[in-house]
């Protein structure tokens, strides 16, 4: 466990507390109606979702890679999810079964993980068939003058929260979304929130 992820997972819940007022703790909420059944989440980060889960979900489970983020994760789990069983685990490397899941959540993670086409394999291996996946992340923004922005200022974003705010859209992710909703925002901030299913490959 580095100095830097100690300091980031200290620092995290204040450093994103304005971004979480201005918006994104109500997508977290809006996204999170749709959770339903044996739901995921991956990079759970400090449990900031926690709280947004309802009575459709019947068993949680969340992961986390980073030991300093975990144990504040499981600190907060023990207040606001005391059922909810957590793990460490990476999302290229998910320790579940096949079609475990009926819903897996992601949100503010898969900017950040090393290898994203192999990240969206596991959840999608791990998704029943129809599973619907629930995600809020960063995309390179469709305005020149933004992207053009984020660009700039990614290598400020990797420095200090660990992620890419430029990334392009996820093709293996999109051809099989059922229903997306798209929320602007400037810079850095999340740029898609989703609802998407996977369609089997012969659709």
């Amino acid at each position: 466990m580095s100095i830097r992820t100690r300091i980031f997972a200290a620092t995290y819940d204040r450093f994103i507390a304005k971004t979480e007022a201005a918006g994104l703790a109500a997508h977290r909420a809006a996204l999170l109606t749709g959770a339903t059944g044996r739901t995921l989440e991956i990079g759970g980060g400090t449990g900031a979702n926690l709280t947004h889960y309802g009575p459709a979900v019947e068993s949680l489970t969340v992961t986390e890679p980073e030991p300093a983020m975990l144990k504040r994760l499981r600190r907060r789990a023990q207040e606001a999810a005391p059922a909810a069983m957590v793990l460490r685990a990476p999302a290229e490397d998910l320790p579940f079964d096949d079609a475990a899941f009926d819903t897996v959540v992601s949100t503010l993670t898969l900017c950040s993980v090393d290898d994203q086409p192999r990240a969206v394999g596991e959840l999608r291996r791990v998704l029943r068939p129809g599973g619907r996946l629930l995600f809020v992340e960063h995309l390179r923004s469709d305005d020149e003058r933004t992207a053009r922005m984020q660009d700039r200022l990614n290598w400020l974003n990797r420095l200090v929260v660990c992620c890419d705010c430029n990334r392009p859209r996820w093709t293996r992710c999109e051809r099989p979304v059922s229903r997306s909703t798209r929320s602007c925002a400037p810079s850095c901030r999340p740029r898609r929130r989703s609802r998407a299913r996977w369609r089997s490959e012969a659709q």
